[in-house]
């Protein structure tokens, strides 16, 4: 039986878009021991994929090569060691595994510590370069859908939920009283649900004070309340998702929730919706844009200033018509 060590990603999105590369190692590899590292969130998100026992978080309070070294003494021996990220600390960990098969994508910071240095494809969505990763021994990959193993939520009402925030930064996040703008429109038809995370609590409590002025009540403020668990089985039982390009919106794609999605700084080619058809993109086609960069480095955002509530609205609409 293979041990096989898998380093997901940090970030909350793409260890959801990184789900469709997990069941193809679970079909590639259906007898072997998978146990997963990394960030807090991202174990949480993939609970259900490896036993609990085998899911370890990197913890850097009693820094990091120490706390790696005591997780792959609890490890064990490792016949093949995959990494979802590029940095050196990836790459140390993968080397550290010593695992005879070592495989990331190829980058300046990890390739010294590689057997099997991957090429992705530019441009492709995010999922696809997670997958290409498993092309180091020819294997016979899968496009699955999303997954997660979280029961949605079973709501009595319709129920509208927002997601105004991003943790990368401020570029990708469209404006609290635009949120709010359409918020008003709609809220005699659904229930509404506010979700982010503890940074993202104030952007919240602005869209909600500006609604309480309206007399709008029939709302649900949940930014810093949920665990990652309670934050997939939400969103999974929504009617709509208003978002921006975030990993809330990743979890909802997992679901096929009909989502709109707000994209200005990121590229929407590579992280929108895996294979979501009920997905809703908004976004204005300017010069600057996508420039990548957590803050807008001309100063104007306009690429996120340019999107209306009636743009919002618009394609509410349209959903509505569609369902």
């Amino acid at each position: 039986m293979k041990k096989i060590l898998i380093e997901t990603p940090s970030w909350l999105g793409d260890s959801v878009m990184l789900t469709p590369t997990l069941q193809n190692i679970e079909k590639i590899f259906p007898n072997s021991e998978l146990i997963l590292v990394g960030s807090k969130i991202s174990i949480e998100i993939l609970q259900g994929f490896v036993k609990p026992e085998n899911s370890y978080i990197f913890n850097r309070k009693n820094g990091r090569l120490s706390n790696i070294k005591t997780i792959l003494d609890q490890v064990g021996e490792i016949d093949i060691s995959l990494s979802f990220r590029t940095s050196f600390f990836s790459g140390l960990v993968q080397y550290l595994s010593k695992a005879n098969i070592r495989v990331a994508r190829k980058s300046f910071a990890n390739q010294i510590f590689l057997t099997d240095k991957i090429k992705v494809s530019d441009g492709s969505h995010q999922v696809e370069k997670y997958l290409e990763i498993m092309n180091f021994q020819k294997l016979d990959i899968n496009k699955f859908d999303l997954k997660l193993n979280f029961k949605p939520k079973i709501f009595s009402k319709q129920t509208l939920g927002v997601n105004a925030g991003a943790t990368y930064g401020s570029a990708k996040r469209w404006y609290p009283e635009k949120f709010a703008e359409v918020i008003k429109v709609v809220s005699k038809r659904y229930e509404i649900i506010l979700f982010g995370g503890y940074d993202e609590v104030k952007i919240n409590e602005d869209i909600e004070n500006i609604l309480k002025k309206e007399n709008i009540s029939n709302i649900t403020n949940l930014a810093g309340k949920t665990s990652i668990k309670e934050l997939a089985e939400n969103i999974g039982g929504l009617s709509i998702f208003i978002t921006n390009d975030s990993g809330p919106m990743h979890i909802a794609g997992a679901y096929k929730i009909p989502t709109i999605a707000i994209f200005g700084s990121t590229n929407h080619q590579e992280t929108n919706q895996w294979k979501n058809q009920n997905q809703h993109i908004i976004r204005k086609n300017i010069d600057c844009a996508p420039c990548m960069k957590r803050e807008c480095p001309l100063k104007h955002h306009e690429c996120m200033k340019n999107i209306s509530a009636q743009d919002v609205l618009n394609e509410i609409e349209i959903l509505e018509f569609n369902l």
